[in-house]
Parts: C-alpha cells; structure tokens; sequence
C-alpha cells in the first residue's frame, strides 16, 4: 500500500471541505461527505460537503458547507413549516 502523499498528509482542513479542481455534477456533489465522525459529545455526527437546495426556477442549486455558509443559513432561516409539519419557503 502506498504512503500518503505530502499533501494529503499534511492537510489542515477536512477533504470534504476542499472544493475539487475539477467539474462535478450536483449528484456527484450531493454524495461528498465532509465529517463522518463523533462530536465533542460524543454523538456521531455526518455533514454533507455540498447542500443542494431548489431554485425558484425549479434548478438545483448545490452550496458548499463552508464558502457558501452564509446563503445556506439565509435558506435555512427562510424555511418554514405550515400546522402540518410541510415545509414552506418564504
């Protein structure tokens, strides 16, 4: 088995919070993982490296969990549910 290259082993961010150098779809995006592992609690935690949301215009929009958290927290907080528990956006 190969060693880690230098780079990987020397990494100081997560690899799913890297944004890959090359095009990816929104499904290869909506698979990536960037934690996959227990909190400070000790709870197992699994945070997605891409959000994908709905446009208005029906397109997916995939966010990433760290450049985009300012626009993932804008969707989060225009989300609302109605007396039945369904989700409605503002």
């Amino acid at each position: 088995m190969d060693s880690p290259s230098k780079d990987i082993k020397n990494r100081t961010t997560n690899p799913g919070d890297t944004i890959a150098d090359h095009p990816q779809t929104t499904e290869e995006k909506a698979k990536q993982i960037a934690v996959d592992a227990p909190d400070i609690t000790g709870d197992h935690i699994t945070v997605p490296t891409y959000f994908v949301v709905d446009e208005p215009d029906g397109e997916e929009k995939p966010l990433h969990h760290v450049k985009d958290a300012e626009e993932i927290s804008d969707v989060i907080r225009q989300a609302r549910t109605d007396e039945n528990g369904n989700r409605v956006w503002w």
